[in-house]
């Protein structure tokens, strides 16, 4: 099948959706299906047979995201020659728009997934406020109800996505990995790099140094522990806005020398990084799955993280990890400790059974729930292609237009009215 994925952000930009996208797409494709991205052009960004780069301002307000500039008959011309059977929009805005029209006017359905908790993200647009959040929350929830299926990343999002009203069916598929790469990772060799002492204790984590991911909070429970035990380490991996704040932190907490920060890292590098810790702390409250927890897994590292949507789908509370109930660092820092002191024979249990809960995020079989999906859409509305002709697509133009337009002026209209906050997670 022909596979159109749409998507805001893409590589060079590392994160978890842009993982989402490559991955998926690199399954399709070795199981012989034609994949094109369209995805916003960034400085820096490599060639790439099969993706489309649309025109787009950069760095939106400081942040890694792109605004799609409307440069009319660009994508038209890019995509020419191919004819979407399926079209799968991972952003219910910008690009989203445009995933919209093509897929009704071309009669061919339209994919939704849901990856972020956008109300999380609005600190990045000027003037934000609780009306703004209620504002993402109802564009991101009626964008869902004009596609014809969406996907979430896990169950407490697609329970979430009940709750706000979502009545487009949706179907659980997280994102995939390879996790076979995860399996080589060189412990030893990673801590030799970065100075830390083989029987040193160390607490990781991996992802983006900005303000949507929590750091304050973890940095808070990580020195909390730090400074209580003089034989325990903490790596940060990643890059991002925050990282000259928490290193300004850590030297006031008197604990920075016990402190890395690695910057970006891929591939093997990034294997390694996971395998040299003893357990990954995460605390962000923002997230729909947090592949990380799954790469942490894979590298059988147990994590230790606080309840939120998305997160405790993957953490087992006592088997895998601990799952801490609410965000406070005593009780982060507590949880921690409990690990901390568990035996050498108790911590090995838990990695294998890390490694052992990894399986259920293997990338082939999430692509094949995928595909599965698609399948089932384009034979159930392979009538609708029948009387494909100029009418067809003008009416279905139009039908985007209005839907696009009827989604605006409802969330808008909510922002407004509603108050409160703009959806538990």
């Amino acid at each position: 099948m022909n596979i159109l994925m749409m998507t805001n952000t893409y590589k060079p930009i590392i994160g978890g959706l842009e993982k989402s996208v490559e991955s998926f797409t690199g399954e399709y494709r070795r199981a012989g299906h034609r994949v094109v991205i369209v995805a916003p052009e960034y400085d820096g960004a490599p060639e790439e047979s099969g993706v489309v780069r649309v025109p787009a301002l950069q760095d939106f307000n400081g942040s890694d995201f792109s605004v799609q500039l409307p440069v009319p008959g660009v994508l038209s011309a890019a995509l020419k020659g191919f004819a979407p059977d399926i079209v799968h929009a991972h952003h219910p805005f910008l690009i989203g728009d445009t995933a919209l029209r093509l897929a009704y006017a071309r009669s061919v359905p339209l994919v939704f997934t849901h990856h972020s908790l956008y109300e999380h993200n609005t600190h990045y647009v000027p003037g934000d406020s609780a009306a703004l959040k209620r504002f993402v929350v109802e564009l991101s929830t009626g964008y869902a109800n004009v596609a014809h299926q969406v996907i979430a990343p896990s169950g407490s999002v697609r329970d979430l996505l009940l709750e706000r009203g979502v009545e487009t069916p949706i179907e659980v598929v997280p994102t995939g990995i390879d996790l076979e790469p995860y399996a080589s990772g060189q412990r030893e060799r990673w801590r030799r790099f970065w100075g830390i002492p083989k029987d040193g204790y160390v607490i990781g984590h991996v992802g983006r140094l900005a303000p949507e991911k929590n750091l304050e909070l973890l940095s808070a429970a990580a020195a909390r522990h730090l400074s209580a035990d003089p034989e325990s380490y903490l790596l940060l991996v990643g890059e991002g806005p925050s990282r000259a704040r928490l290193e300004q932190y850590f030297t006031e907490r008197g604990v920075r020398e016990r402190v890395f920060f690695t910057g970006l890292q891929r591939g093997q590098e990034l294997v390694d990084a996971y395998s040299a810790m003893d357990a990954f702390l995460f605390v962000s409250q923002s997230e729909t799955q947090g592949l990380v927890l799954a790469e942490a897994l894979a590298c059988g590292v147990p994590l230790i993280a606080v309840d939120a949507c998305g997160v405790r789908d993957a953490v087992r509370d006592g088997h895998n990890g601990y799952l801490v109930g609410r965000q406070d660092e005593a009780l982060i820092a507590d949880a921690i400790l409990r690990h901390r002191r568990l035996s050498a024979e108790r911590r090995s249990e838990m990695r294998q059974i890390a490694v052992q809960d990894a399986e259920r995020y293997s990338m082939p079989q999430c692509a094949a729930r995928a595909l599965g999906v698609y399948e089932r859409l384009i034979e159930e509305h392979a009538f609708s292609r029948k009387d494909d002709n100029l009418w067809t697509a003008a009416r279905g133009r139009i039908k985007a237009e209005w839907r696009i337009l009827k989604n605006l002026t409802k969330a808008t209209t909510g922002a407004v009215i509603k108050k409160g906050a703009p959806g538990a997670a």
